[in-house]
Formats: C-alpha cells, sequence, structure tokens
C-alpha cells in the first residue's frame, strides 16, 4: 500500500510539531523545514485542526501547536483520517465496483487481511514514538526558533484522545 502525500505530509506536521508541543509554529517555518509547499501545508493542517490533534492560533503572533500529548495521537488513526475511504483495488469498494470478478475472487478478502494487518502494526505506534530521538530530527529539519505562544489558560488543557 502506498501513503498518500496528504498522510505523509500529515504525520511530518505532527512530528515537526511534537518536538516542541507547547510552542507555536507558523505553516512556513515548516514548509521550510522540510522543503515543500505552504499551500498543501495549510489543507494538511486544516485536516489536523478538524480532527482535533492541532490546534491554530490566530493573529499576528499566531501558529499551530498540538491539541492533544503526541502520545495520544495513533500513527494508524493519521493515516486512516488521511488515506480516506479510498479502497486500495476497486473491488474492495463497498459497492464491488465494476470488477467482473467481484464475488468469486479471493482477492478482497486477502487485501482486507493485509490492510488489517498494516493498520493494526501502525496502531501501535504514536507520534511520540515518531519523536524518541529529537535531536537528530530538530538537527535534520535545521529548526529556526518557533514563535512563543500565549500562555495556555488553565481551562483549556489538552484534551487526551483514545
Amino acid at each position: 500500500m502506498k501513503l498518500t502525500t496528504f498522510s505523509d505530509y500529515m504525520l511530518r506536521v505532527l512530528v515537526y510539531l511534537s518536538l516542541d508541543p507547547d510552542r507555536l509554529a507558523t505553516i512556513a517555518q515548516i514548509a521550510g523545514a522540510y522543503g515543500i509547499s505552504e499551500n498543501h501545508l495549510m489543507k494538511v493542517v486544516q485536516q489536523l485542526v478538524r480532527q482535533g490533534w492541532v490546534e491554530s492560533v490566530r493573529g499576528r503572533s499566531g501558529g499551530v501547536r498540538l491539541a492533544v500529548e503526541p502520545d495520544a495521537i495513533r500513527v494508524g488513526e493519521v493515516v486512516r483520517a488521511a488515506q480516506g475511504d479510498t479502497p486500495a483495488v476497486e473491488c474492495l469498494a463497498t459497492d464491488g465496483g465494476d470488477c467482473r470478478i467481484t464475488g468469486a475472487c479471493r482477492l478482497p478478502g486477502i487485501l482486507g487481511e493485509a490492510l488489517d494487518a498494516f493498520y493494526s502494526t501502525l496502531d501501535r505506534y504514536t507520534v511520540a514514538d515518531l519523536v524518541t530521538q529529537s535531536r537528530p530530527l530538530q538537527r535534520t529539519l535545521g529548526r529556526i526558533p518557533i514563535v512563543v505562544a500565549p500562555a495556555r489558560p488553565a481551562a483549556t488543557p489538552r484534551k487526551a484522545r483514545s
């Protein structure tokens, strides 16, 4: 199974933000660190905000930061959210697609089993697992100082996701 660029970028943003979860980062900083398009990252960050994993702070000193702890974000959940409901092959579509051998072929069952194993493996890991060696990651990303966020109000602590 090949991950979409969208999935890849979602994970990259989460990794970047996990390196310093309490500070704000701008889309430009993240895009610059990875050498990727700011426009594409904006869509990625919007999805991460919709999922509740990232929060966006507006204004001149704004940016984005994690909304939950990195160990509460399962890699499999991120990939599922990014990949959407697009089946790996036509015969795995809920309507069976237009394949003439749907129903007589064993491929859907075998591919379904493989996808279950793929996601089962990803579900064993969290975003925190991706940044266990943060110093090499920070050096590799050439991190520039991140904008310091205003103090988070006590009434809005990070929430844990299950």
